[in-house]
């Protein structure tokens, strides 16, 4: 079996996977959620392609080539950062093929070359294509065109293997976020710095404009260009993901003796204060909740510190986004993976009845007073004038109870057990769960629209209220909402032990 029959068999492998997943038939209504907010977006792409073609043709000033290429650097940059939202953490069915007779490469050689065909690639190509089709085949013909789209692609593909490569070492440690955050600072800071004194330091446009005259001039080195940083991006990710794919499979656990803080004071709680306890413990002392948590309060720093220091985000629309995004960060990233961890231990929360709505109600208790860190890092925002504190107190309101309320139905659907330590090599197939993401998106959508909304009708104040009634209501009503949920899950109870003991 030669290399491409060994790629093209593992590919078949991967699929059939996916295909016998329990998640499959369980994603079909989602996916098709999904489906229809995606062509939403790529209808709303189409739309920016005409506005933007129809600028440049007014403007005789401005070459259409030269004008698409500087947008480069900022359609990669939302690029990489929406595919932390899109892509799925990164990883490899490995395991299986260990002991086989085929090269050591060839799982990860098929790995990557799969993320290079994936169809998320080609999203872009509905801003570029109609746009090419508006500007640039009309003054400059078909080849200049065809050109610039190749090139766009082949940039697209090195983003996509940035973002692995970044996304792998971020799954190592945090610290790895200084790579793409010093980055991002060092392509933008001509920017930055032309903002700052008022005087062009650096010519931001000068190395997009040479691209563009190269191109126009029928001097084609930015393909090859182009090609190499994908071939030496390829190397690196291909060497990365191997070190940490064996370092992973030959991990060895080593116990460390240590204190171990006895949380004495949720006792009080009862039952209630004990899975509080397991709640806290499982983050402090497992890699992948500690991490995510972690990264979930930096999120909210950083954040806390653009909206507190900076006015980018001072229209009403983006007021409404970023405080509702501040607040729901951390439900986005540890809620929405409700019960997936606890796939590695849920025979132990089944002996007794009722434990798994006691564990609901503890995580709800925790999560709610996790929402204190935004709120308090908002307050600066309250205090110079900026926001309204009625405002910042009925969002939180909000998202404690609209948005859990949401994301907590994800207890009924998560049924792949997500492993504590480890990071890379996966388990099993079918990495993505449409109702996760079509509760994610529901979870920013629906109040930003609703908020929205009551402010073309009715004042700031009365739309705030409103907003903080409709909270209130789904957190004095939590008891009846947690039960049903707790009641589905038992209903599907031992379809959901079979998925959880089947990806673990």
């Amino acid at each position: 079996m030669n290399r491409l029959q060994l790629f093209l068999q593992l590919r078949r492998h991967r699929k059939l996977a996916d295909r016998r997943s329990m998640d499959f038939s369980r994603n079909k209504a989602a996916k098709w959620i999904v489906y229809i907010v995606s062509s939403v977006m790529l209808i709303y792409l189409m739309g920016f392609a005409v506005m933007f073609s129809l600028i440049v043709n007014s403007d005789r000033t401005t070459d259409s080539v030269s004008f698409v290429m500087l947008l480069a650097p900022f359609l990669l940059t939302i690029d990489f950062f929406f595919r932390f939202i899109a892509q799925q953490t990164p990883s490899q069915l490995v395991k299986p093929y260990i002991l086989l007779p085929i090269h050591k490469y060839a799982c990860i050689d098929s790995f990557l070359l799969n993320t290079l065909l994936s169809e998320g690639n080609l999203i872009w190509m509905f801003f570029l294509v109609p746009y090419a089709l508006m500007s640039i085949v009309f003054t400059h013909g078909l080849t200049i065109s065809l050109c610039v789209l190749l090139l766009y692609w082949i940039l697209i593909l090195c983003n996509s293997q940035w973002y692995l490569l970044v996304r792998t070492l971020i799954n190592d440690k945090l610290l790895y976020w200084l790579l793409p955050v010093t980055f991002y600072l060092l392509l933008y800071s001509p920017l930055i710095l032309s903002a700052a004194t008022d005087t062009e330091v650096i010519s931001f446009e000068a190395p997009y404009n040479a691209v563009a005259e190269a191109l126009l001039k029928g001097h084609p080195w930015p393909l090859p260009a182009a090609l190499l940083l994908l071939a030496v991006l390829l190397m690196v990710n291909r060497r990365l993901q191997r070190f940490y794919i064996m370092k992973e499979i030959n991990r060895t656990t080593t116990t460390h003796l240590s204190h171990v803080s006895t949380f004495g004071f949720l006792d009080r709680y009862g039952d209630l204060g004990q899975y509080l306890k397991l709640e806290v413990k499982s983050i402090m002392r497992n890699k992948n909740p500690r991490l995510g948590f972690i990264f979930s309060a930096c999120v909210v720093v950083v954040m806390s510190a653009f909206i507190a220091l900076t006015d980018v985000y001072d229209s009403p629309f983006m007021t409404n986004f970023w405080c509702f995004y501040n607040y729901v960060i951390f439900g986005s990233m540890l809620i929405l993976k409700i019960m997936s961890y606890e796939g590695n231990y849920i025979d132990c929360l089944m002996i007794h009845r009722e434990n798994i709505l006691q564990l609901l109600q503890a995580k709800y208790a925790f999560y709610s007073v996790a929402l204190l860190l935004p709120f308090t890092l908002m307050l600066p925002t309250v205090f110079s004038g900026k926001w309204s504190l009625l405002m910042v107190i009925s969002y939180g309101v909000f998202t404690a109870g609209f948005q859990y309320f949401l994301l907590f139905q994800l207890a009924v659907f998560n049924r792949r057990t997500i492993p504590l330590n480890t990071k890379i090599t996966g388990t099993n197939g079918m990495e993505n769960n449409y109702w996760q993401i079509g509760i994610q998106m529901a979870a920013f959508i629906i109040p930003i629209t609703l908020v929205s909304l009551l402010e073309s009708c009715v004042s700031n104040m009365v739309a705030y209220l409103t907003m903080m009634v409709i909270g209130i209501i789904f957190i004095a009503t939590r008891r009846f909402w947690m039960r049903n949920i707790y009641q589905r899950m038992m209903s599907r109870k031992y379809e959901m032990l079979e998925g959880l003991h089947n990806s673990r």
